[in-house]
């Protein structure tokens, strides 16, 4: 019996909200083999489906299509806009750090960066993008704009503004010399869940991840995951730290000690100073004494003079390690389960970007003793000088003892 063009619209016009994407695709497929010659032409113009769409369900349906969890063809979809942008995130990043505000060639300097100003800043650089695609990869960036200056960036410290100057006047200084500038900090905990893995099999990281040296791993009843991050701003490459422990001042300096016995002498070896850029609070805050002490027996060993700015109270998500490094591995490992601790130092080091960022990670088995006191008579002790300018702030850690 022979369907009318009507009837075979009043049929799809029923059955296509009952489906998915997918069946809809072999459904029409199905019906133009069934209808015969001229059948693909009926069903696109009865289902309002387009012809490309029921010419794949019609190869689909020859080929012998069964069950399956897909809803779209391998490689459908729209492509991620970070993907055919490489460098979009990157340009972003750099409108909304706080450098860029007393930079007298931004056009949004001392402004408030609403996600329209932003997106029109970068469809003047080139990039096609919306505001609300803005807003998505803010969220995605580690940002939380509110409606507000003063809601954006919390209770201004006076010398706010100054603080990023010195940093960003610092740190350039380092780079023209050709000394290494790191941006630190703790990566929020991660639910690890499911069993621990078996020789990391379970997942196949994306790229070519260097094999980190890992260890055995805790039993799965411990539920999360403290990583710490460096993040070499010259070189766009970062270290991952992962453990299972404690998030300790002194957890937080062996990861960096980590970055510079196996990247940071070979990139620079002829560095004799370090400059570290960290969030106020946490295991690297500037009251942290047990970071200092750290750092002044890393400084000893390493032969290194350590200088530490630390960005002001309330500012921490304009650290260059949250935007270049974090935002990232977020990306890389977004949707997928972190089964493993395993999972986690895998998945980090396959983190890659087209714009030429490198992970390498590692996973850290050691003990972290919470609650450790560093007395006053250790602090004064402890060879660091303190800057003219906030030296709560900014110091230097010296390598021996002497000042």
């Amino acid at each position: 019996m022979e369907l009318s063009e009507e009837g075979l619209e009043t049929f799809f016009s029923f059955m296509k909200p009952l489906l998915d994407e997918r069946q809809r695709r072999l459904m029409a497929g199905a019906m133009a083999r069934a209808l015969g010659r001229s059948g693909q032409k009926a069903v696109v113009a009865a289902s309002k489906m387009s012809s490309r769409t029921v010419l794949d369900g019609t190869k689909e349906v020859d080929a012998g299509a069964g069950p399956s969890d897909r809803v779209r063809r391998e490689g459908g979809g729209r492509p991620r806009l970070i993907d055919t942008d490489p460098n979009l995130l990157q340009h972003l990043d750099d409108l909304v750090s706080p450098e860029a505000r007393g930079d007298p060639m931004s056009t949004l300097r001392w402004t408030l960066k609403s996600t329209r100003q932003l997106a029109k800043a970068l469809t003047d650089m080139g990039h096609q993008i919306s505001s609300w695609t803005v807003g998505q990869l803010l969220h995605q960036m580690g940002y939380s704009f509110q409606s507000t200056a003063k809601q954006i960036e919390g209770t201004q410290h006076p010398d706010r503004d100054a603080q990023f100057r010195h940093i960003d006047q610092e740190a350039t200084a380092r780079l023209l010399a050709g000394e290494p500038v790191i941006s630190v900090d703790t990566k929020k905990k991660e639910l690890v869940v499911g069993k621990k893995a078996n020789g990391g099999r379970e997942w196949q990281p994306q790229g070519s991840p260097e094999k980190v040296d890992v260890h055995d791993f805790p039993d799965p009843e411990v539920p999360k995951a403290v990583s710490y991050g460096i993040y070499d701003i010259a070189n766009n490459e970062g270290w991952i730290q992962v453990g299972s422990d404690h998030d300790t001042g002194a957890f937080a300096v062996n990861a960096i000690r980590r970055w510079w016995e196996t990247m940071g002498k070979e990139r620079y070896p002829d560095a004799r100073r370090l400059m570290i850029t960290a969030d106020a609070g946490g295991s690297n805050g500037y009251r942290n004494r047990l970071w200092k002490r750290e750092l002044a027996k890393l400084a000893r060993e390493a032969g290194l003079e350590i200088t530490v700015s630390h960005y002001p109270p309330g500012t921490s998500r304009f650290n260059k390690v949250e935007h270049r490094l974090f935002s990232f591995i977020t990306i890389n490992w977004r949707e997928r389960p972190l089964t493993s601790y395993r999972t986690i130092v895998e998945l980090a080091a396959a983190t890659t970007t087209s714009t030429g960022l490198k992970v390498r990670a590692e996973w850290d088995d050691a003990v972290y003793e919470k609650g450790i006191k560093v007395s006053d008579k250790e602090i004064k002790a402890l060879p660091v000088t303190p800057h003219t300018f906030h030296g709560e702030w900014n110091y230097t850690i010296h390598p021996a003892e002497g000042r």
